[in-house]
């Protein structure tokens, strides 16, 4: 007999051999059915491997990640196979699952694949699908290995690289692959399946390499999952932040300035003035001061931070002076500038915490490839601060981080996250710097002020920055994706390489901790993702333009004007389109640019000193009129419910 722990931590004793789908089997013939993929001891295995010793079993369903894993990368098999008898003499590569589907890398050689092709390719897959195939794993001797794959250079150089021993192949009807494993049961659970798209790809990942085709699809186990993410994508299109933010005059991008490195026209300029001020403001509250850094730094201020040493290859090269040996850098990050601005006076325990904000423009090389609207970009600003503090004011220091990023989230929509606490890499500790004791005492304080706050949390090994552990927030958007935004870190290290000390109580000198934040991150980013997730309706008091006021005629033009004034006054953002156009013509330009309220004004109004307000996206629900007094007061009200009050 073996013993199986389950994920509730229950133990159940099964004869040897037994099958990760018999225990299924064994907890409900229900629960059994949808049971699409295993781990044993944190190996992925298949559903029908024998256990033979004691461990842990985790049985995976299409609403887990790791099932929707195994049953991508199943499929990419099973469209492997379709493109081999529609394609013959093909050259396979391989074909891993990904976020939202999978791929397979393709030499077509003298063949191509075209949009035409998608029908064709996707019956196919269905019809192999409706077979029923199991997926079965077997072990193969590399000669063996090497003799199926002779006509083969992708998979010779794959099996050359392996251990003879450790190959195994999978297969399906009459298809067989190169694969470690990770199999759904059998093709029939694939009821949808779509290619999604083609691109060029090198063999490797290597341009020196031959260019591959790699083909793109996903698949669901019904047919109505494919066609709401289908929708979802749709949806998503309509949502691109780059799409939008060219719509509505937000930024652009000139290749005469360079790749990654956007400009913020008026309405974008405005509005990230608007974010700015409302975290300042909010800082200045919780005790943190304002400083500037410049944008360049010399080379040894990165090296004594670490950074140069982790990063300095993939950044702008080093900025070379007329003086003999004198590097420079563009800042890739705020953190070795606010180190130094701590260390220009010496510092006593009784002034402790010190907490330094920046909105700090910062620099790094990204590949032409990687980069992508503002979500990645070259030059971008961060919401940067630093707080300097005793250990004992760790947690405390902490816990008001958090409090400040949840305030954020909260005054712009962002509700659903989950705290991500990412540590170190269990095995590999080389690339982090700093003693085990400090790693420690720093992981801990990150887990403890989460636990205390009561967050909804998750643990990364392996996603700690090389200098601290991290507090991530996962933000889930409106579409469902979810996004990283916002981050603490604690640094025991960074003060120790710039020797940063404050007198302590017994009158030695001591450490601060250091405590890195941004709540927004990236300015860019952060304004990207509020695009997408808001679809341009911001919250109103972020809007560029709260208001925007329509006259039925030239007639009435003195009035509203009057009527723009009187909002003024009251701090309303309003505009006057005055263009000799159609109420009509105005209102749908006024939709495009998701302008919150249109006020139409013409005689009645200004006979009797109101303004009938028209909402954004309210089409055929009708107007209502009031006075300007009517109406700002609608509209503190709105902001008042949106924008919360920042409490320390």
């Amino acid at each position: 007999m073996i013993k199986i722990t389950l994920p509730d931590g229950s133990i159940r004793e099964f004869a040897s051999g037994v099958t990760p789908m018999e225990v299924a089997k064994s907890i409900s013939e229900g629960f059994a059915r949808n049971v699409i993929s295993a781990s044993f001891n944190g190996t992925t295995i298949e559903t029908e491997t024998p256990l033979t010793t004691d461990g842990s079993l985790i049985l995976y369903t299409w609403n887990d990640a790791e099932g929707k894993k195994a049953f991508w990368h199943s499929t990419s098999h099973v469209m492997a196979q379709a493109l081999e008898e529609l394609f013959p003499g093909i050259k396979l590569t391989l074909g891993p699952a990904i976020s939202n589907g999978f791929y397979y890398d393709v030499d077509f050689e003298d063949q191509k694949i075209t949009d035409a092709d998608f029908k064709k390719i996707e019956d196919r897959v269905l019809e192999i699908s409706r077979g029923k195939h199991e997926f079965k794993m077997r072990p193969v001797s590399k000669a063996d290995a090497l003799e199926l794959y002779k006509d083969n250079v992708y998979k010779t150089e794959l099996i050359s690289n392996l251990e003879d021993g450790t190959i195994t192949f999978c297969d399906h009807a009459t298809f067989t692959d190169l694969c470690r494993g990770g199999h759904i049961p059998n093709t029939g659970i694939i009821k949808a399946f779509k290619i999604m798209s083609v691109a060029g790809a090198y063999w490797r990942g290597d341009e020196k390499n031959k260019q591959l085709t790699r083909v793109y699809g996903t698949s669901f186990p019904k047919q109505k999952d494919l066609t709401e993410y289908l929708e979802l994508l749709e949806e998503a299109k309509r949502r691109d932040h780059r799409k939008l933010g060219k719509e509505l005059e937000l930024f652009a991008f000139s290749q005469k300035v360079g790749q990654g490195l956007p400009l913020w026209l008026p309405k974008g300029a405005a509005l990230r003035d608007r974010l700015e001020q409302f975290l300042k403001k909010a800082q200045k509250k919780a005790g943190y001061e304002q400083v500037v850094t410049p944008h360049i730094g010399q080379k040894e201020l990165y090296v004594t931070s670490g950074h140069y040493a982790k990063y300095g290859a993939d950044s702008f090269q080093p900025i070379h002076t007329p003086a003999e040996g004198e590097e420079f850098l563009l800042k890739p990050m705020n953190c070795p500038h606010h180190c130094e601005i701590y260390n220009v006076r010496p510092w006593s325990y009784k002034d402790l915490p010190k907490r330094y904000a920046e909105f700090g423009t910062v620099y790094r090389y990204e590949q032409s490839g990687e980069l992508h609207g503002l979500t990645r970009v070259r030059g971008f600003t961060q919401d940067d601060a630093h707080i300097f503090c005793t250990p004992e004011q760790l947690d405390e220091e902490f816990k008001k981080v958090i409090d400040l990023v949840l305030y954020v989230f909260g005054s712009l929509g962002f509700e659903n996250f989950t705290a991500q606490i990412s540590l170190r890499d269990q095995e590999n500790r080389d690339k982090y710097i700093g003693s085990d004791e400090n790693w420690e005492k720093a992981e801990n304080a990150i887990i403890n002020a989460a636990a205390d706050k009561g967050l909804n949390t998750v643990v990364e090994y392996g996603e700690a920055a090389f200098y601290g552990p991290k507090l991530d927030f996962m933000v889930k958007d409106a579409l469902g994706r979810q996004w990283q935004l916002g981050t603490i870190q604690v640094d025991y290290n960074l003060p120790e390489r710039f020797e940063l000390t404050y007198k302590g109580a017994d009158n030695e000198l001591h450490r601060p901790v250091m405590i890195h934040r941004a709540p927004f991150g990236s300015m860019e980013r952060f304004i990207a993702i509020l695009l997408e997730h808001t679809a341009g309706n911001f919250p109103l008091w972020l809007m560029p333009e709260q208001a925007i006021i329509l006259s039925l005629s030239e007639k009435y033009e003195i009035y509203a004007k009057k009527v723009l004034d009187l909002l003024e006054n009251h701090e309303i953002r309003a505009l006057i389109d005055n263009r000799s156009e159609t109420i009509g013509k105005k209102i749908r330009d006024a939709e495009m640019q998701k302008i919150p309220f249109m006020l139409i004004v013409g005689e009645e109004e200004e006979k009797n000193g109101t303004i009938s307000i028209r909402r954004h996206g309210q089409e055929g629900k009708g107007n209502i009129t009031v006075t300007i007094d009517e109406f700002v007061a609608i509209v503190n009200e709105e902001i008042k419910k949106t924008l919360k009050v920042f409490t320390v």
